[in-house]
This record gives C-alpha cells, sequence and structure tokens, in this order.
C-alpha cells in the first residue's frame, strides 16, 4: 500500500512561500518596469538605425545637422572628428565685402540648387 500514499518531493515543502508570491499584487510590477527598460533601449537603436546617426559614436566621422525649433530659432550643429560645434542662425542682414560665389534655386519640390559661377 505505500504506493498508492502521496509522496511528498521538492516542489510541495515551500507551500507557503509559493502561496505568497501568487497573492502579492506587485509581483508583476518588476517585471512590467523590466519590459518598459527594453522597450527604451530598443526604440532608441531603432532610432539611431533609421536616422543614421551611428557616426555620432564615430571619432572619425564628419556629420553637419540642422534643427529648427518650436520658436523658429535655426541651429547649425556640426561634428569634426571629436570636436562639436553648434552654431545658431539669426536672421541679421550680414555686412561686408565680399564676392559673388554663385546663385541658389528653389525648385518646385522645395528643394534648393547651388550653381557655382
Amino acid at each position: 500500500m505505500k504506493y498508492f500514499r502521496p509522496r511528498r518531493h521538492g516542489l510541495h515543502k515551500d507551500y507557503g512561500a509559493q502561496a505568497f508570491s501568487d497573492n502579492d499584487p506587485l509581483s508583476g510590477v518588476a517585471n512590467l518596469l523590466d519590459l518598459g527598460l527594453v522597450l527604451v533601449v530598443g526604440m532608441f537603436i531603432t532610432l539611431f538605425t533609421v536616422y543614421n546617426l551611428q557616426d555620432l559614436f564615430s571619432e572619425t566621422s564628419n556629420l553637419t545637422i540642422m534643427k529648427k525649433g518650436a520658436d523658429g530659432q535655426m541651429e547649425i550643429i556640426t561634428k569634426e572628428g571629436r570636436k562639436i560645434k553648434a552654431v545658431k542662425v539669426t536672421r541679421d542682414t550680414a555686412k561686408g565685402r565680399g564676392t559673388r560665389l554663385g546663385t541658389a534655386y528653389r525648385l518646385e519640390d522645395g528643394s534648393m540648387v547651388y550653381v557655382p559661377e
């Protein structure tokens, strides 16, 4: 008859601890925070890949970005090797002497073409 008795193995020893963790309402929050962290890192990697911003981390690359703020202020960000320089563009008219280098045209699709003289 000893074969018909239920045996207690390692799974049934900590029945009290198992029941406690099943009833804890905050036990799933840690998993949600981990999932959120993984999603944020994945989004950053995707954005860097889509916009080809891997050059920001390369020491030998040259990169120029032009950005326009909500107030209409333009800024040109230039990266040459390890040096990063940001220049704000204003609407002030430039004064001084110089020579004409060419002509710029805006096409119907919005793109601009520079024609040197």
